[in-house]
């Protein structure tokens, strides 16, 4: 059985991990994963687009008994800064909270810049230093030139605006053609959470 170091959250900063996408089949993804490896997940925080402020996340992030807490974020496809970006620079911003990463979830909205990411996790589940689409297939239409992989998504642009130590990017969360799907327990996006969890030098495995 994995260990994770949990921490109980009273009197330090809770340590959350980001995820770009909330719609209902993310959310039942991730609310599953965090079962899986015994983490938190703010439920309240999925919705497409996100439904709650990110006060209000916070609020409920300061009643967890113990972190890492993964919470949600979706603009609902907009190519602007919307509700889930509003909320995620709330979250991320706060005093009381430490980022340790961010799943980018990579989609086809046009008009985005897209952020650098650290790695992203193909369909196949391999850690890989390219680029990778919303079906979680290696881009092949720019040459990698050494450069950090960027993640094209409707809610990852604010993540430049931010302070993430870790960024993962995948496809889309439970689906990438059922390479993700919910059957298997999102195997593409567990291994993105635990790659943060990682590289944050957290005990895990």
């Amino acid at each position: 059985m994995n260990k994770l170091d949990k921490t109980t959250t009273a009197q330090k900063k809770i340590r959350v991990i980001l995820v770009t996408d909330g719609d209902r089949i993310a959310q039942e993804a991730v609310e599953k994963i965090g079962t899986s490896l015994g983490l938190r997940c703010i439920s309240a925080s999925g919705g497409n687009p996100t439904p709650i402020s990110g006060q209000e996340i916070v609020e409920l992030l300061k009643t967890v008994p113990f972190d890492p807490v993964l919470v949600m974020f979706d603009d609902r496809g907009y190519s602007e800064k919307a509700e889930g970006e509003r909320a995620l620079e709330v979250v991320a911003n706060h005093p009381d909270i430490e980022v340790l990463g961010a799943v980018a979830v990579a989609s086809n909205t046009s008009g985005i810049v897209g952020v650098q990411a650290d790695a992203c996790i193909d369909c196949q589940g391999h850690v890989i230093d390219n680029s990778v689409d919303k079906k979680g297939e290696i881009k092949k239409d720019k040459e990698q030139c050494g450069c950090k992989p960027i993640v094209i998504g409707d809610t990852v642009d604010v993540l430049n605006d931010v302070d993430v130590p870790v960024i993962i990017g995948v496809g889309d969360i439970g689906k990438m053609q059922k390479h993700d799907d919910l059957s298997r327990g999102a195997p593409i996006t567990r291994k993105a959470i635990e790659e943060i969890l990682r590289r944050s030098g957290i005990n895990y495995g």
